[in-house]
């Protein structure tokens, strides 16, 4: 017994104790994740505010895009006055407390099973034992600075609230991050005017998307199932820092790809329960994704004429694989392939082939309209649940 202690000092009281401490503000410490978030979005680096010019007319701007989209969607949007122009710092404060249910879910879902019976492997097994041990007295801390290095990094590019289809609370702020958006037209020769237009658009369909209370709470419980669906295996621990690139002998590489992917320090494995749920959170978004994008088309082509090229430069933007947007489908279930993107295209094509666009309203308008996964493929078969559930 006494060999055995010796070979794990997690057994020590005084460890115990640390634990102890070191969990004190839940699973996952949310004063580390606004810290980590904020230099990673501003590089450590005071950031101003924007320009009063700029942001005045971005705010004209949204103004006649809110009419533009209450016509085609025949619905209300936000108040333009509610409409916040603003910088990267701003976005994460927000951002963070807007996915906090999230997180959390996650957070608690790492917090409880870390805590369960090891296997017999495990138990026999001093390292493995040992990492259980460092997992759970790190997670809080490094699931922080995870979440933290996550939308830190995400802010450096995002126009807005909704470049990830995720529901917010409270849902009547608006933000959009000019900076981006005009950073984003100058890399791409568009008028920077033309591209806050189109930014504004997608932001206030989605905004107005959302604000319809059965789909957000449909889809942010989904959301958040998914995320608690994680479990812990401290033998993934060390199969993922196996993985870790360390050829290049700088550390600094080193701990940004732990915290790009908590889910190997923290020994957090995807569960068969995660499995079942994927095609429901798959169909959901792909619906949501193209609903989304059918109103913007419609809305800048009234505004702009021909957005086309700013629709191509957009999407293209939107399915590209960095490794910040891999993190947040691993963790939250959001995956927007070009073929998950291009799905929910076919889908609005088919009911607005149909049933027009009052057939296609019904995805805001009934409650329990989200697709399934067959649906989502067969526009038929939703349009038939419906009719038949009318």
């Amino acid at each position: 017994m006494a060999d055995d202690e010796a070979a794990n000092p997690f057994n020590n009281p005084l460890f115990a104790q640390f634990q102890r401490a070191m969990s004190a503000q839940g699973p996952l410490q949310w004063d580390v994740a606004r810290q980590t978030a904020l230099m990673a979005a501003t590089q450590g680096m005071a950031e101003h505010n924007v320009d009063p010019t700029r942001r005045i007319a971005v705010e004209n701007l949204a103004r006649i895009v809110s009419m533009r989209v209450s016509e085609v969607m025949g619905r209300e949007t936000v108040d333009p006055s509610q409409i916040e122009v603003a910088n990267r710092a701003t976005w994460v404060q927000q951002t963070l407390d807007a996915w906090k249910p999230y997180f959390n879910a996650l957070a608690t879902a790492i917090s409880a099973t870390s805590g369960d019976q090891p296997s017999a492997d495990d138990a026999d097994d001093p390292m493995l034992s040992m990492l259980g041990n460092v997992s759970k007295i790190i997670a809080p801390s490094m699931l922080g600075m995870s979440v933290g290095n996550l939308v830190g990094r995400l802010a450096v590019l995002t126009f807005g609230q909704y470049d990830l289809p995720l529901p917010r609370e409270p849902h009547g702020r608006f933000v959009i991050v000019v900076g981006n958006v005009d950073a984003f037209a100058d890399e791409w020769s568009i008028p920077r005017d033309d591209m806050a237009i189109y930014a504004l658009t997608h932001e206030l369909v989605s905004h107005t998307m959302f604000a319809t209370p059965h789909v957000r709470a449909a889809l942010s419980k989904l959301i958040a199932e998914f995320a608690g669906g994680f479990r812990t295996d401290p033998g993934s621990i060390s199969d993922g820092l196996t993985r870790i690139d360390v050829s290049s002998g700088d550390p600094m590489k080193m701990l940004d790809s732990l915290l790009s992917d908590p889910t190997v320090l923290l020994g957090a494995s995807r569960s068969a329960t995660q499995d079942r749920m994927a095609p429901v959170l798959d169909a959901a978004i792909a619906a949501i994704v193209g609903f989304v994008d059918h109103h913007v088309d419609a809305v800048t082509a009234r505004i702009l004429g021909d957005a086309g090229r700013i629709a191509e430069a957009v999407r293209r933007r939107r399915v590209a694989q960095s490794g910040d947007r891999v993190f947040v489908e691993r963790l939250l279930g959001v995956d927007l392939t070009t073929d998950r993107v291009a799905l929910g295209q076919r889908f609005v094509q088919g009911v607005v082939e149909r049933a027009g666009a009052a057939g296609l309203a019904q995805l805001i308008e009934r409650e329990g309209s989200l697709p399934t996964a067959a649906e989502v493929a067969a526009p038929g078969l939703w349009l038939a649940r419906l009719e038949t559930t009318s």
